[in-house]
């Protein structure tokens, strides 16, 4: 790619997205959903996580501080987060927002705290009461064809393992330096990946987390793929994750989204693959679709094409961390 066309890329999420980002920050330090929206944990850490990887980071530093200072009050007595204000029970954001606070270097009593959290919250789907009523109530593998034994996480806690909610998860202890990681970090991670492996489509891909029901083989989501992958990024030898890769390049044509080909391009980016997605062809889905005003897609936009790409990085735990 040559500078102009790299310039040309970039000008959309630094003239369009950025913008969206730095103006929709609320007085209190956190973002909404939307600019004007009441701030929520889950849009501050992609509004934070986009600033952090931006090429203006320094220049941001003041909005930067308060965002995270958003999420330190934000941060619940058990170590959680809740998915909005005014709810007193921890959320699938937790993952979130420890993997913001990691990446900005800060706050990591709050991170440590809240990474106990989320491996201490064991799905009851996966309870061994449960795996052995499934047992005898599912003998039929044409009904509902998944490992029980494999356990990830919920959106919300003692619920039932998701895709999405297992892949933060998963992201976020990869993140963690391995003195902030809790006891058995490392048996969460293999059985999490486990699930995330087990729930994948025939022919590669994910949806929510059901491959097959009624016999019926399950079709393949791109966000939901996308965030499995880069989950999985340490496992890109395995044919489920060759599979999903092939799977998500092969429809790159057919993606009409802004958001779902921004989530592509950072996925692929992550892989290593060379920039499939062009920078007019996600202007034109987000004008035709009117998604800017999205501060999760804004950020996501500039997190795809930001110079930088070091927003995630390759963490090995040792295995006193067991």
């Amino acid at each position: 790619m040559n500078q102009s066309s790299a310039t040309r890329e970039t000008s959309f999420a630094q003239a369009v997205c950025l913008p969206i980002l730095q103006n929709g920050q609320n007085e209190d330090g956190g973002w909404g959903f939307r600019n004007g929206f009441v701030s929520r944990v889950e849009p501050t850490c992609w509004a934070l996580l986009a600033l952090l990887g931006s090429d203006f980071s320094e220049q941001e530093s003041g909005r930067i501080s308060r965002g995270l200072e958003f999420l330190r009050k934000a941060q619940l007595a058990d170590g959680s987060w809740p998915a909005s204000p005014e709810q007193q029970t921890g959320a699938s954001a937790t993952s979130l927002a420890c993997w913001t606070l990691i990446s900005a270097k800060d706050g990591s009593n709050a991170a440590a705290a809240g990474l106990r959290w989320i491996c201490s919250d064991w799905p009851k789907d996966s309870a061994l009461w449960r795996r052995a009523i499934n047992g005898l109530l599912r003998k039929n593998k044409d009904i509902v064809d998944h490992d029980d034994a494999c356990r990830g996480w919920g959106w919300t806690p003692r619920t039932a393992s998701w895709v999405e909610p297992t892949a933060f998860a998963l992201i976020a202890l990869s993140q963690c330096p391995a003195e902030l990681l809790p006891t058995g970090a490392k048996r969460r991670e293999r059985l999490g990946k486990a699930l995330l492996l087990d729930r994948m489509c025939p022919g590669g891909g994910w949806n929510c987390g059901n491959p097959m029901t009624y016999g019926v083989a399950g079709e393949p989501l791109v966000v939901p793929t996308v965030w499995a992958l880069i989950a999985l990024r340490e496992e890109r030898k395995r044919h489920e994750v060759k599979a999903s890769l092939d799977w998500l390049k092969q429809n790159l044509s057919e993606i009409r989204s802004g958001v779902s080909l921004a989530l592509t391009r950072l996925c692929l980016e992550t892989f290593g693959e060379t920039k499939e997605i062009a920078e007019n062809r996600i202007r034109t889905a987000f004008e035709r679709n009117a998604f800017l005003e999205n501060v999760c897609a804004a950020a996501w936009t500039c997190l795809a094409f930001a110079e930088k790409s070091q927003w995630l990085r390759v963490m090995r735990h040792p295995a006193e961390n067991c």
